[in-house]
């Protein structure tokens, strides 16, 4: 069974900095591409910021310049370092791994996170 767990999320000044990070864990032998997402107040789940198993990024207007993302292929693991960060960044991260696939199945599925809460403090 695959499982994202995301951590490190909290509560930060405006102009602050947070880094979250998520590791997928089980069976894998791959993972195609990893992201973050978050979900405004009365909106559908939108893009943070995505990257390939090549290291590609790519990132929503509102988070390019301020954040980067990067992974450890090695781990499972994907980053999104955070910075000067407004209160409209406030929301619940999910992080989201594309085509994972178990060692010993021929297809990949999809996998997200919980959600790890960001809040910031004007």
């Amino acid at each position: 069974q695959v499982q994202l767990v995301e951590s490190g999320g909290g509560l930060v000044q405006a102009g602050g900095s947070l880094e979250l990070s998520c590791s997928a864990s089980g069976n894998i032998f791959s993972i195609g591409t990893m992201g973050w997402y978050r979900r405004p107040p009365g909106k559908q789940r939108e893009l943070v910021g995505t990257i390939t198993s090549g290291g590609s990024t790519n990132y929503a207007i509102s988070t390019k310049g301020r954040f980067t993302i990067s992974r450890d292929n090695a781990k499972n693991t994907v980053f999104l370092q955070m910075n000067n960060l407004k209160p409209e960044d406030t929301d619940v991260y999910y992080c989201k791994a594309d085509n994972v696939r178990e060692i010993g199945r021929e297809y990949g599925l999809d996998y997200w996170g919980h959600g790890t809460q960001v809040t910031v403090s004007s």
